[in-house]
């Protein structure tokens, strides 16, 4: 999919529609639990000694897309917000 470089777009500051730059922002890695969690504690019990895993392993690649954020930044007062993530295989900023 290709997407222009500067967009017009509602600004939630301005509230109104003005001209926006785009930007990719990359996803990142799903944060880990704290080590102290409940959670991890129950799964450090279950898993220690000589048992195996405690469930299934997952199997497969999971989904054959990632999500992806685009960063809106607004010409007229300069803040910037985000398009939440959608589902796409390509995606290139053209200067159109």
């Amino acid at each position: 999919m290709r997407w222009p470089k500067t967009i017009k777009a509602l600004c939630p500051k301005c509230k109104k529609h003005t001209e926006h730059t785009v930007k990719q922002v990359k996803k990142k890695a799903r944060s880990k639990a704290h080590p102290m969690s409940q959670s991890v504690k129950r799964f450090e019990r279950k898993v220690k000694g000589y048992r195996g895993f405690p469930r299934p392993k997952p199997k497969g690649e999971g989904k054959p897309t990632k999500k992806l954020d685009l960063r809106l930044l607004c010409k007229a007062c300069k803040k910037q917000h985000i398009k939440k993530g959608f589902r796409i295989k390509k995606f290139e900023l053209t200067a159109h």
